[in-house]
């Protein structure tokens, strides 16, 4: 199934957004909510980059929403993103030892985002997610660079019955954990987006 069009789509509205968030920034540097757009937008666009790109986006999105947090220290909102871009981080990195601090900050933020919000079921989610992390990061960095492990999931229907078994087990669980981490920043950048769009009251 050929997956273009919608890929295309989604980064043409990503790119809308980022957009926005730089003209709102200009007029308002103190807005946190179009910080935290800003950042997670930018955590959402690193996962579709390579590995070194993706660091490097990731780190500018983290900056987006560190400043936002600077401005409203509590936002939970703010901190979730903040964890799923330190999963993202974890993820991608090659040291297992760098990997595992990640995965304790991303605990952090989103402890910090439940004391917050405790009734945002997301964000619990997330908390088992993270608790996951050093368990899904051996297994998914056991059969090879990450990259290629995401990439690669249509390689393996090639392979032997017992290796394509063993191969697509870790292939879909590379996609499970990324994908409900997509999903994840994507449904704060859409929420966010819509509330961008939401008309002016009319003037009186």
């Amino acid at each position: 199934m050929d997956f273009a069009p919608s890929d295309m789509e989604r980064q043409m509205i990503f790119d809308k957004i980022l957009q926005t968030a730089e003209m709102n920034y200009l007029k308002d540097p103190l807005d946190a909510d179009n910080l935290t757009r800003w950042g997670g937008t930018l955590v959402e666009l690193a996962q579709h980059q390579n590995p070194s790109n993706s660091t490097k986006m990731v780190e500018a999105g983290i900056s987006k929403l560190e400043e936002a947090l600077v401005i409203e220290p509590k936002k939970h909102d703010t901190l979730w993103c903040l964890g799923n871009a330190m999963i993202s981080l974890a993820f991608v990195s090659p040291e297992y030892d760098v990997a595992m601090s990640y995965f304790e900050k991303a605990s952090v933020y989103f402890q910090r985002a439940i004391d917050e919000d405790p009734g945002n079921e997301l964000y619990h989610r997330s908390m088992e997610v993270v608790a996951k992390g050093p368990e899904l990061y051996n297994e998914l960095h056991r059969h090879g660079p990450i990259e290629q492990n995401i990439r690669g999931r249509s390689s393996n229907e090639g392979a032997k019955d017992s290796k394509k078994k063993k191969n697509k087990k870790t292939s879909d669980l590379t996609y499970d954990v990324f994908g409900w981490i997509f999903l994840a920043v994507g449904i704060i950048t859409w929420i966010g987006m819509a509330k961008s769009q939401v008309p002016p009251p009319p003037p009186r």
